[in-house]
């Protein structure tokens, strides 16, 4: 394991809470890279990946949902992405299922923004991005799943979101959760979070997303609330489907919403 004067501390701790339930699982703390996801889906596209935690201190080009960067400072965010073979008899709802549980491991107060953002105090504490690789319709394979979180820890400096978004502030800056949990660090919520979060990710390999169901509408953020979606079309967030995927009221009619390519905030 590669540890670096930050994170490191709990590098050994999580290996040693893991390692029993996921054989082979390393730890990797680097004080810098590019995408934690970005390295770990090179890795799976040239090998069979090895279950693995990779940890940075600071990411130079993360990525979210959409091609959208992610803001990144050493002590004041959490990156890291988790990689390992899974093979689920349905892969939908992973994204809301990782949510879960690392909310219920943040705090009291962190709600879910279908489908992949975490929220504190109606602001955005974090999100994630879960990749694939391997084939997609081999009946029972195990495929390559990279599951990457980005966590504000303490709350973003303003001209940091400002050059993240391209000279454009958000209607509300993001949260921290430095803001509900006083003197909290990057290092005390990886070591919070990631047992958990490997468990979770074993239990959805078995049991699929029904088992988080309940877990995610007790965090639902949008749930009955006002929506505008990536077309214009507005409703009422009617909670998630069996399959993770988003129910919207739009007039009369009830309408799915499952794309990656669909954006939903509320009005």
């Amino acid at each position: 394991m590669m540890a670096t004067a930050t994170l490191g501390g709990s590098a050994e701790a999580i290996w040693q809470a893991v390692v029993p339930t996921l054989p082979g699982f390393t730890v990797e703390v680097v004080p810098q890279i590019d995408s934690t996801n970005t390295e770990l889906m090179r890795r799976a596209r040239s090998a069979p990946l090895d279950p693995v935690l990779l940890v940075a201190e600071q990411q130079t080009a993360g990525r979210g949902r959409l091609g959208r960067g992610w803001h990144s400072q050493a002590g004041q965010s959490l990156t890291f992405s988790l990689g390992l073979m899974l093979a689920p008899r349905e892969w939908s709802g992973l994204s809301l299922a990782v949510g879960v549980s690392l909310a219920e491991q943040l705090h009291a107060d962190v709600r879910l923004k279908w489908p992949n953002d975490l929220w504190l105090l109606g602001r955005k504490l974090g999100g994630i991005l879960v990749e694939t690789a391997g084939q997609h319709d081999a009946m029972g394979a195990a495929r390559a799943v990279v599951i990457g979180v980005g966590l504000n820890v303490a709350r973003p400096a303003a001209a940091a979101v400002q050059q993240t978004a391209a000279g454009a502030l958000p209607p509300l800056a993001p949260a921290g959760l430095a803001e509900v949990e006083m003197g909290v660090t990057a290092a005390e919520v990886l070591g919070r979070v990631v047992p958990a979060l490997v468990a979770d990710v074993q239990r959805f390999e078995a049991e699929g997303f029904a088992a988080f169901a309940g877990r995610f509408a007790a965090r639902d953020a949008l749930k009955d609330r006002a929506v505008v979606l990536s077309d214009g079309t507005t409703g009422t967030a009617c909670g998630v489907a069996s399959d993770g995927a988003l129910r919207v009221l739009v007039g009369q009619q009830m309408r799915r919403v499952d794309s990656a390519e669909v954006s939903v905030r509320p009005c």
